[in-house]
């Protein structure tokens, strides 16, 4: 990794550091410059899959043929003990208005024995907690106790398929049984290791691609409490695993695999019945664009429909494809549908640039004087129509890097969508990509200005040479620059934006991070979002793995 070693660095322009002291650390801050330059540790008897040892838990991870790959980033390795509590040491001093629990899950358990998963997102959901009070920080970690997970827990072995881990058949009936399953859906996983998000009535969920993989959760002990059960008929077996969820209400899209197309439907605060909105025929085929997540403005749904599609036949694989569960189809064209919420009927449909996205940042709307609603702006990070990044994220190769810059590029995709019947839209960069390092994925922004015009993004970057986002970057999309924090070695995981309360500026407040360090410790990361630097630190007393989306429960809605 090229940039020198020790602490982090912010990005801009230099910015001379400063010494902080902290409860249980002094600590030499974050330095500002661009990209081209002791807690309580508590047991628990609960079995987990790997056994733990009998000291505080530590990180393992067993490669597919036995192996246990001492050399690998802690990042990359399962968290062997089910579950922790207790106090975390700081370096730095935390604002006293931070007052609530942070919230991360993502995949963290990726082996069952000797035996290894081979991509990131098959693993078992991992929840992480640092609940921050007074100046101080408590943190947890524990798995979700899904059906697949405990399945798996009893037996030894993969029972539920996974993104790309299917159960071995024992005979060729045993396979047909599979198949049969898998198109009722009760074969399908219900690991919700993706998101997690805190619904307008309190209520915080775990979600993944499947519907029945939402999952209840007590924010406060980590405890799982239930399936989320949708009490309407609307059916489907798979969702978009990045819901638009504000303080009144729950968007989602459900993709119809055989008619290709995708039901628009929301829910409303404190209850669990979702509402048809409409429907959005797919313009290419064989199947609906995989949509992992989508934008909303104040008055619009946009359903993005990429030449990245469902497919069928992988999906019915014992042995996954480089693209999985998908197809790439440049020829069947790239879209964007722009939805009415309150009459339900497409307004627009316009064919754009080849695609490639897991995250919409945010839309809004473009005015003419006279306040007509004139087109839509929706931001994505964008892998320049490169399906590779898919491929890239098996275990083997993020385990495996020797020095080489094999990231793919990514950028800040801007798509432009005119609302006057133009059948083309239009995408570019937002920025030039440089500023970020050329990577951009896992993106927060403050949640006052979703679907709205807005001006900063929080996101994974890159410094060069690398093989995974290793960078932290609030993007300025009026003054097109970057800030960029980096630390040698370090795997961060999404900066999750948090304003302060009674804040007027969109940037006043901080960006959260989970953060996987090289030596092998983990850390809880507080930035200034509006400079950038290094607030504070809340450590771990043991290695934790990469995880991916997070959330934010303000102390008024949790126990006290």
């Amino acid at each position: 990794m090229s940039g020198a070693a020790g602490r982090p660095a912010s990005s801009g322009a230099a910015v001379p550091g400063r010494l902080a002291t902290g409860q249980g650390a002094k600590g030499k801050r974050a330095v500002a410059q661009p990209l081209a330059a002791g807690g309580v540790v508590t047991e628990t008897p609960t079995p987990a899959i790997a056994p733990a040892p009998p000291a505080r838990p530590a990180a393992d991870a067993p490669r597919r043929r036995g192996g246990r790959g001492a050399g690998e980033h802690a990042a990359w390795k399962s968290v062997r003990q089910e579950r922790w509590e207790g106090a975390l040491e700081l370096e730095g001093e935390l604002p006293l208005w931070l007052d609530g629990t942070y919230l991360r899950n993502g995949p963290g358990l990726w082996n069952l024995g000797d035996y290894g998963f081979r991509h990131l997102f098959d693993g078992y959901a991992t929840l992480v907690r640092v609940s921050f009070r007074d100046g101080r920080a408590v943190g947890a970690h524990r798995q979700v106790e899904s059906e697949a997970y405990r399945a798996a827990r009893a037996h030894g072995k993969v029972c539920y398929r996974e993104f790309s881990e299917v159960p071995k058949p024992d005979s060729f009936l045993s396979y047909v049984g599979q198949l049969a399953t898998l198109f009722s859906g009760s074969s399908l996983t219900d690991n919700s290791n993706t998101g997690i998000v805190r619904l307008g009535d309190g209520r915080v969920l775990c979600l993944t691609e499947t519907i029945k993989g939402s999952i209840v959760i007590d924010p406060d002990t980590l405890d799982t409490i239930g399936k989320f059960e949708y009490t309407d008929k609307l059916g489907g077996l798979i969702h978009s695993a990045h819901p638009i969820v504000t303080d009144t209400e729950f968007w989602t899209l459900i993709p119809d695999l055989i008619r290709p197309g995708h039901s628009v439907v929301r829910m409303d605060a404190g209850t669990n019945e979702r509402q048809f909105v409409g429907r959005v025929d797919c313009r290419g085929g064989p199947a609906p664009g995989w949509v992992h997540s989508f934008p909303i403005t104040e008055h619009y749904v946009v359903v993005p429909e990429m030449p990245l599609r469902y497919c069928a036949k992988n999906l019915l694989r014992a042995e996954p494809t480089p693209l999985y569960k998908f197809e790439w189809h440049r020829e069947s064209g790239a879209y964007m549908h722009v939805m009415c919420k309150a009459s339900g009927k497409v307004v627009a449909s316009v064919e754009v640039p080849p695609y490639v996205t897991f995250h919409f940042i945010n839309a809004y709307e473009e005015t003419d004087e006279e306040g007509r609603v004139t087109a839509i702006v929706a931001d994505c990070c964008e892998h320049n129509a490169n399906t590779s990044i898919l491929d890239k994220l098996r275990l083997q190769n993020l385990r495996s890097f020797t020095g080489q810059d094999v990231l793919p590029d990514a950028r800040v995709g801007r798509f432009r969508i005119p609302l006057d019947g133009c059948p083309f839209g239009e995408l570019e960069s937002a920025l030039d990509p440089d500023e970020h390092g050329r990577g951009m994925d896992m993106c927060s922004i403050n949640p006052d200005y979703v679907g709205k015009k807005y001006r900063y993004a929080y996101a994974c970057g890159a410094r060069r040479p690398c093989n995974f986002p290793n960078t932290l970057t609030k993007v300025d999309l009026v003054e097109k620059t970057a800030k960029n924090w980096y630390e040698e070695g370090a795997v961060p995981s999404e900066p999750f934006f948090v304003p302060r309360p009674g804040a007027v500026e969109e940037d006043d407040g901080v960006a959260i991070s989970m953060v996987s360090a090289r030596d092998g410790s983990a850390y809880a990361l507080v930035l200034d979002a509006k400079t950038f630097q290094e607030v504070a630190r809340a450590k771990f007393p043991y290695a934790m793995p990469y995880g991916l989306h997070c959330c934010w429960v303000p102390r008024d809605s949790s126990s006290a």
